[in-house]
């Protein structure tokens, strides 16, 4: 029974809507704030089965909503390289948006003398490079919290129109919040390999500027692709996004 608990561990964070034995790379993805593993199930449809996508879930949502939601980004982060830092047979990628992308980063520094384990390639998708990011003490109410996270946009934001939605997703939104207003970054950190960075141009919350600061957190290649769009362009025109993010899989290569 030792040996199957790595495996348990890992199911216990991610969830896999279209296993994939045969695939030849795993995306690991990590969700923005608020958000859960199913937001990644129409990215993981349209790359199955090519490449299996394991969508992070993390406590205080939806299967895990009586779970009390992490409020430390590097607790979080550390509970994640325990999870999924399992040799991995395949070439790994993950991918991370917005508050996601922080956390990708995180367990990648983590997992750096774990060859097997890291990462080939790590995607940072609508996130501000750590040393453009600066703890912040704004203190929202629930319909402050709200407010912003429609003004974002985002498929998630018309169902806080629902009550019981509300209900239900307003725990994990003010844990995030809270661990991204204390979040800094380890000093001098950072990972060798290759990333590329993704920003849409119209984004209030991250600006090409911002996001292109991250060549300087990698010692591997760097890439900076703008699309179209705000905070949430990564899941506008899906098919476009699924065909780009399959070239950089492919180019990764294997570990």
């Amino acid at each position: 029974m030792v040996a199957d608990r790595p495996r348990e561990r890992q199911e216990t964070w991610v969830r896999r809507f279209h296993p994939g034995s045969g695939a030849t790379a795993e995306l690991v993805c990590f969700p923005h704030a608020g958000g859960a593993a199913a937001y990644w199930f129409p990215l993981s449809a349209s790359l199955s089965p090519e490449i299996e996508v394991l969508a992070v879930q993390y406590p205080g949502r939806q299967d895990r909503h009586r779970e009390p939601p992490v409020t430390d980004l590097h607790v979080l982060a550390d509970l994640l390289a325990e999870a999924i830092g399992e040799p991995a047979s395949r070439p790994r990628v993950f991918l991370g948006h917005s508050m996601g992308a922080s956390l990708a980063y995180e367990v990648a520094a983590r997992l750096e003398g774990q060859p097997e384990a890291a990462p080939t390639l790590l995607i940072l998708s609508g996130r501000r490079a750590p040393s453009r990011w600066r703890p912040f003490h704004e203190p929202l109410d629930d319909a402050a919290l709200v407010a912003k996270v429609r003004a974002l946009g985002g498929t998630d934001a018309d169902r806080l129109d629902d009550p019981d939605v509300l209900e239900l997703v307003l725990p994990a939104l003010r844990g995030d919040h809270r661990a991204l207003a204390t979040y800094q970054d380890t000093p001098g950190a950072a990972v060798s390999c290759p990333v590329a960075a993704l920003v849409g141009e119209a984004d209030g919350e991250a600006s090409v500027e911002d996001v292109a600061a991250w060549r300087h957190h990698t010692t591997g290649a760097f890439q900076l692709r703008v699309f179209p769009g705000g905070h949430f362009f990564i899941a506008d025109e899906l098919p476009e996004k699924a065909r780009f993010i399959v070239g950089l899989v492919r180019d990764a290569g294997p570990p």
